[in-house]
C-alpha cells in the first residue's frame, strides 16, 4: 500500500493527522490484512500510543486518521544531532517502554520501529532503510521470533537518542548483520546455521561475513 500524510483541522478544531493508503478493494488478502489492523489499531488505546481517532473509505483509498504528534524522532534528532539530555532520554524511553508493554500485553509484536520519516525529509533516509536499522537479527534471517525483537528495537533507540547516531546502521541486510556482528560479536550458532540456509546470502558474503567490511565484499567479488 502507498501512504502519504496530510495535516487537517476537523470541526471541532482539533488538530489530527491523517494517513492515506491505496486500497485494493479487488485483493482479498490485502483487505483482510487491513481490517485485521484497523481492529488491532482500535484496541490500542494507552496514553503512550497514537490514537486512531477514526476510518473511512473515499474514491478507492483508505484514510485514517491519528492524533497529531507534534514531533517524531527524527526530527528530534535534526535538532540534537549530537543526542538528547540524559533525563529526556530515560522519558522518552520510559514511554516507549510502557507502550511496549501494552502491545505485549493485548498479544501484540511491534516490529516496525522507525524514524517516522515523512515527506520533504532526507532522501537519504527511506521508510525501509530506517526500519531495517531497528531489526534484530531473527527478522533480519526470517527466523521465528518473540516479543524481544521489540525490545532489540528499544535498545537500538536509546542508543540512538542517546548520542544521535544509529547503533546499527546498516546499509542493506547482509551488512546489517555484519554491523550488528562488528558491535556484539558472532550471531548465536542457530542463526548461523539460518544465515547460511538462506539463498539471498549464498556466495562470498556467506562465506566472510563478520570478518570484512560490505564494501571490501563488493571490491572482492
Amino acid at each position: 500500500m502507498e501512504s502519504g500524510k496530510a495535516w487537517c483541522t476537523d470541526e471541532t478544531n482539533e488538530i489530527v493527522a491523517i494517513k492515506k493508503f491505496k486500497d485494493s478493494e479487488e485483493n482479498e488478502e490485502v483487505k483482510e490484512t487491513t481490517l485485521r489492523e484497523l481492529k488491532m489499531l482500535r484496541t490500542l488505546k494507552q496514553e503512550n500510543i497514537v490514537e486512531l481517532k477514526e476510518a473511512f473509505r473515499r474514491r478507492g483509498k483508505l484514510y485514517l486518521v491519528f492524533e497529531y504528534v507534534e514531533k517524531n524522532m527524527l526530527e528530534l534528532l535534526e535538532e540534537l544531532p549530537n543526542g538528547a539530555p540524559s533525563d529526556k532520554v530515560r522519558n522518552y524511553i520510559h514511554q516507549l517502554i510502557k507502550a511496549i508493554h501494552w502491545c505485549h500485553k493485548n498479544d501484540i509484536v511491534h516490529r516496525g520501529f522507525a524514524r517516522n520519516l515523512s515527506e520533504g525529509n532526507d532522501a537519504n533516509y527511506t521508510e525501509y532503510v530506517a526500519t531495517r536499522w531497528y531489526r534484530s537479527p531473527e527478522l533480519l534471517l526470517g527466523a521465528p521470533y518473540g516479543k524481544a525483537v521489540d525490545m532489540w528495537s528499544v535498545g537500538c533507540i536509546l542508543g540512538e537518542l542517546s548520542d544521535g547516531q544509529p547503533l546499527f546502521p546498516g546499509e542493506s541486510e547482509i551488512d546489517q548483520l555484519f554491523t550488528i556482528q562488528k558491535v556484539l560479536g558472532p550471531l548465536p550458532t542457530e542463526q548461523m546455521k539460518l544465515f547460511y540456509n538462506n539463498p539471498r546470502f549464498h556466495g562470498l558474503r556467506r562465506k566472510y561475513l563478520g570478518l570484512i567490511s560490505g564494501a571490501l565484499l563488493d571490491l572482492m567479488k
